[in-house]
């Protein structure tokens, strides 16, 4: 029993410190409650109360912020980029290392069918979205990129359903969407595409 309790402890201590390593607040506060939950449990069995009551009460702040983030109602805007912005150069700069992990080879081309704007998330930038017309009625997604800190899905479901009727008053039917990640194609499975080709989504409007 007492090597059961142990490997508990440091199961405990492991998820603790994965948790540290989340950049989503989201996916920090869930990981962090399983493993304080365990260490509370460790601490009550092997009769260290203190641990067992701290990490009780990390159990219950991290209860009570995932509830403040899940119930919170947050503002969704889109700010339009000009395709010659210096910000929009500065900023895919900047994220360049990222971008290029999570959509290899990307390389911004503006041309004059280009759809672009930043996601704002209570008029903070939480994503950047890159696009163009193709055969008249496709919106081909050429970046869909969210900030680590708000990787949590809203983004996503803001712009592939709640702008959706901007879509179509564009004209567009379609949107596609192709790449070589395979988390990148879970995402877009979570939101409604279907894979059409190998590497290639699409998703009707």
């Amino acid at each position: 029993m007492d090597s059961i309790l142990q490997w508990i402890g440091y199961l405990a201590s492991g998820i603790i410190l994965l948790s540290m390593m989340m950049p989503s607040i989201i996916k920090f506060r869930w990981i962090n409650l399983v493993g304080a939950s365990l260490f509370s449990f460790y601490g009550f069995m092997i009769g260290a109360i203190p641990v067992g009551v701290l990490n009780g009460v990390i159990v219950l702040v991290d209860i009570y912020y995932l509830f403040t983030i899940y119930s919170k109602k947050e503002v969704f805007e889109i700010l339009e980029i000009n395709a010659k912005s210096e910000y929009l150069a500065r900023f895919l700069k900047f994220h360049d290392n990222r971008i290029q992990s999570y959509s290899p080879g990307f390389n911004y081309e503006p041309d004059t069918n280009s759809v672009s704007f930043y996601i704002l998330r209570n008029m903070s930038i939480a994503g950047l979205f890159l696009a163009h017309r193709k055969n008249q009625t496709d919106l081909h997604v050429d970046l869909d990129y969210v900030l680590p800190e708000y990787k949590d899905f809203k983004n996503g479901k803001y712009v592939y359903f709640t702008l959706k009727s901007k879509f179509v008053e564009a004209g567009f039917t379609k949107i596609v969407a192709e790449g070589n990640n395979k988390n990148y194609f879970n995402y877009l499975k979570k939101l409604g595409f279907r894979e059409v080709t190998a590497g290639v989504y699409e998703k009707d409007l």
